[in-house]
């Protein structure tokens, strides 16, 4: 199933190689009335896109469900599945948490010197770096 939107740019597409808006119209079956069309809900949503942008530059960890709070308090009073709609639409979407570096359980840990000149390695790094 192709949307509206495609099926216009298709016959858009056809009419800038040279072919008729009518015969273009006939020949992928799409209405000539639709040619003509101008979506009222863009129109709409225009204002509240451009508020939900400065919204989620301004609190980018807030997702579509808090920022449709704000929205409310601007005056934008919508539904969830509209804010979700608009907030896909804008290609807006909360950055992933980068999670922590734990240090790994499996690691071995330095053994502690039994007796003397068994562990030389750690003597030898202390004493350079105290003298400099």
């Amino acid at each position: 199933m192709v949307s509206a939107r495609e099926r216009r740019q298709e016959v858009a597409y056809a009419r800038s190689r040279g072919v008729s808006s009518r015969r273009a119209c006939a020949l992928l079956s799409v209405a000539r009335s639709t040619l003509t069309y101008r979506s009222r809900l863009a129109v709409r949503d225009r204002p509240v896109l451009t508020a939900m942008r400065a919204l989620a530059a301004q609190y980018p960890r807030y997702g579509y469900r808090r920022i449709r709070i704000f929205l409310a308090r601007q005056g934008h009073t919508m539904s969830a599945d509209r804010t979700h709609r608009l907030w896909r639409a804008a290609g807006l979407q909360v950055p992933r948490k980068r999670p922590r570096r734990r240090v790994a359980a499996s690691r071995p840990r330095p053994r502690a010197a039994q007796e003397r000149n068994h562990v030389w390695a750690y003597d030898f790094v202390f004493d350079h770096c105290a003298n400099g």
